[in-house]
């Protein structure tokens, strides 16, 4: 057990893709902890929507899983980051489900505002079955 949570605070310091390349830089990006493990929330499908400027209405941009260390690269590219209003939609029931849990939230959503392309938004979820904190990271 002490082998693996070494392995991933590895992968969490020096995070790398298939092959040794290097993550791919995203410039909207997030990363799920478990907290009631102490563990990255790996597995965990979340889905990334953008609101609409004229009609109000969510788009679906990406449907991803987070990896190992709990992250989830390349959500957007740099060309498809443009200022408004987005959702990232976490399936925390799924989660738990596989985990052999229940939990008190069948998902999580978290909507937040891009108002300056340039700037890279990191967006953290700190789980647990019956609490969920999130912040703008760095």
């Amino acid at each position: 057990m002490s082998a693996q949570r070494l392995h991933l605070v590895q992968q969490h310091l020096c995070p790398r893709e298939r092959g040794g390349m290097e993550a791919v830089s995203s410039p909207l990006t997030t990363h799920v902890l478990d907290t009631a493990s102490g563990l990255p929330a790996r597995g965990l499908c979340l889905r990334l929507f953008r609101l609409g400027d004229s009609n109000q209405q969510w788009t679906e941009l990406r449907k991803s899983y987070t990896n190992a260390d709990g992250r989830c690269p390349g959500l957007l590219t740099p060309d498809q980051m443009k200022a408004g209003t987005y959702k990232l939609f976490f399936d925390t029931e799924g989660y738990w489900n596989k985990m052999g849990q229940t939990s008190f939230y069948p998902y999580v959503e978290v909507v937040f505002s891009i108002t300056n392309e340039a700037q890279k938004f990191h967006v953290p979820l700190l789980l647990s079955p019956f609490s969920y904190t999130t912040y703008r990271g760095s």
